[in-house]
């Protein structure tokens, strides 16, 4: 989801000067609790010392914040001097959003070493929360040195400044910002945000302006400039500015949502009211980038501070449980889902996210439930009536899903066809699983028509699965194999792809050659029981009996699914019944020699725009097993 964009994304990369060094290895992978005051649950502690701190450092790779904060905690009363322990607790306990605890271990940690910088721009942090403006720039000053660090220290002094009623020394504060073209736009967005809080609109046109020029792929850029335009009477910008972003970024909830209430009439307030909210729009964008570049411990940390500034900063929240959804905790993602505000253009979304985690969670009757629930509330949503089918498919209620995908589709109306592609590509795989081939084709051939050609791993995905079960049925043999070899060029690190590819040369006899690329896929991805077991069937045909049952073997013990777990333990058994070799000619396909690849819940890889997105959510979409 663009957010604050290059500007972001470059500090992002330096963020370990920003936090002073602050963050002690065993917490660099704990990830947060969706709560900013959620108090730390109590657990049983440890004999000993050494035992706390074993446990908490076992909690820390575990990604169980509350366990990690907790028996830090415990080893810190039992070692109550020791400056390491007790950075360890404060960090974990920031990460996992007991904030009133961190502040106090920060309070300690900076009479010991008034140079630790998480610490003081905690406590930067909580003055600003308090109003105590003087008191915040003091600690922010104290907060360390380098490059993000004057940055994030420069715009939170910037704000306290504002948020004292000293707009000229905000502004100067600000200017000071100085060198990269991206320091530039970060500069120019937060000076025309402080100049439209303290009454100097020319300042804020101009500045605005200039950061809306230079970067116009930007949401809160684009959602910032529009706004001052529409209450400044200039409601043709504003909706042009909207309109260009919804071109790069079709149905983004906030941008429709926006449009829509100037077409109607409707005003739009600022998007920042005061200087406490203009604190948490600077640790946002810094907590955002931090996220997208996959820095989640310094993410988390700067999200969980920007929504204790504001917690109805709805962007924040959906960044937090983005991250907590990448880092693979979908039930604590799903908390902070929860806590969006109603009132926010992102709550549909939320919801739907909550509905594919539950799903993810194997709480599948509650996850189409919950759908269910949002698809009534939002009959002419096409993205949650989409999430609805993903789920149904997933759970292999393949012509309910079918049935769902046409609901979506016959709302498309006069929307631009091509940002449905994902829909056509849905319902194609699940007619296909439910044995309705024309119809399935002709879906997969509409997508692939649809999908925008600069998405080469998105296209890769479609070509693959449309060539992939042509040659499963024995059909345009020669076409099928130019699209796997198209496809294995878009993603030639797609280790699926790739044994689609050796799989049809096994389909069409070439044994060598189905084994020279179904090792490649193997070692791209050597946990799926398909890839082996196709890799075990082409060693048996190639006279590599031996190495045959050993990948027969492997796949058994990689769980597939029922029905091919019973043809490889036949195959075990008695290996493969001779076949005469076939030619490998279109117009004289082969016959069948083994049971068809037919990957499970077929998705789109990561990145592929899925219409049931939420805005800032990392696709969780596979081509193969789980939705």
């Amino acid at each position: 989801m663009p957010t604050l964009g290059k500007t972001a994304r470059r500090t992002a990369s330096a963020l370990a000067l920003t936090l002073g060094g602050a963050l002690p290895l065993s917490v660099v992978a704990l990830a947060a609790q969706p709560r900013e005051s959620t108090p730390i649950l109590e657990y049983e502690p440890a004999e000993s010392l050494e035992g706390n701190f074993l446990s908490a450092y076992i909690a820390g790779v575990s990604r169980d914040t509350a366990a990690a904060a907790s028996f830090y905690r415990e080893a810190v009363k039992a070692d109550p001097r020791n400056a390491e322990l007790l950075e360890r607790a404060f960090v974990s306990m920031l990460a996992d959003g007991a904030l009133p605890d961190a502040f106090r271990a920060a309070e300690r940690l900076t009479t010991r070493d008034g140079a630790n910088g998480l610490a003081q721009l905690a406590l930067g942090v909580r003055q600003i929360k308090a109003g105590q403006w003087a008191g915040a720039r003091q600690n922010l000053a104290r907060s360390g040195r380098g490059a993000a660090a004057d940055l994030t220290a420069t715009l939170l002094t910037a704000w306290a400044y504002a948020g004292a009623g000293d707009g000229k020394r905000a502004l100067e504060t600000v200017s000071k910002l100085k060198g990269e073209r991206y320091y530039n736009t970060f500069r120019d967005y937060h000076a025309g945000l402080i100049a439209s809080l303290v009454g100097d609109q020319a300042e804020a046109d101009r500045r605005l302006r200039a950061a809306y020029e230079t970067d116009r792929n930007t949401l809160r850029i684009v959602d910032a400039y529009a706004r001052f335009e529409a209450q400044a009477g200039r409601t043709d910008l504003a909706i042009q500015a909207y309109t260009e972003f919804d071109n790069l970024l079709p149905r983004h909830p906030i941008i429709r949502d926006a449009l829509d209430k100037l077409k109607a009439g409707k005003p739009l307030p600022r998007l920042i009211n005061t200087a406490q909210e203009g604190a948490a729009e600077v640790l946002y964008g810094l907590g955002s980038a931090g996220s997208t570049q996959g820095d989640e411990l310094p993410a988390v940390v700067y999200l969980r501070l920007a929504l204790y500034l504001a917690p109805e900063h709805a962007l924040a929240r959906l960044t937090l449980a983005d991250t907590l959804d990448r880092m693979k905790q979908p039930e604590r993602a799903n908390d902070a889902y929860a806590q969006i505000p109603a009132s926010s253009p992102l709550k549909l979304n939320a919801d739907i996210q909550i509905g594919l985690n539950l799903e993810q969670m194997g709480k599948g009757d509650e996850a189409l439930a919950h759908l269910d629930a949002a698809m009534k509330a939002h009959p002419n949503d096409i993205d949650v009536i989409t999430a609805l089918g993903n789920v149904q498919r997933s759970r292999k209620k393949y012509e309910d899903a079918a049935a769902t995908y046409t609901r979506a589709i016959e709302l498309i109306g006069d929307r631009p066809i091509q940002n449905y592609w994902t829909t056509f590509y849905f319902r194609g795989t699940a007619y296909e699983r439910a044995k309705q081939w024309p119809k399935a084709e002709a879906d997969l051939k509409k997508a692939l028509e649809l999908v925008p050609p600069s998405q080469l791993s998105a296209k890769a995905q479609v070509l693959n699965y449309l060539a992939y079960s042509w040659v499963d049925q024995n059909m345009n043999i020669d076409e099928a194999f130019k699209m796997l070899k198209q496809a294995v060029d878009a993603s030639p690190r797609d280790g699926m792809i790739i044994d689609s590819l050796g799989w049809a040369y096994y389909r069409l006899g070439r044994w060598d050659d189905a084994v020279r690329e179904l090792e490649k896929a193997v070692e791209l991805k050597p946990g799926d029981p398909t890839i082996n077991d196709h890799l075990g069937d082409a060693y048996w045909r190639a006279g590599r009996r031996l190495e045959g049952k050993f990948q027969w073997q492997h796949a058994k013990d990689l769980n597939p699914e029922p029905e091919e777990l019973e043809k490889i333990n036949e195959k075990l058994k008695n290996g493969l019944p001779d076949v005469e070799k076939p030619t490998a000619t279109a117009e004289n396909p082969p016959a069948p020699v083994a049971a068809p690849h037919n990957p499970e819940n077929p998705e789109l890889p990561k990145g592929a725009p899925a219409p049931n997105e939420p805005p800032g959510a990392a696709d969780k979409a596979k081509k193969k097993g789980g939705s």
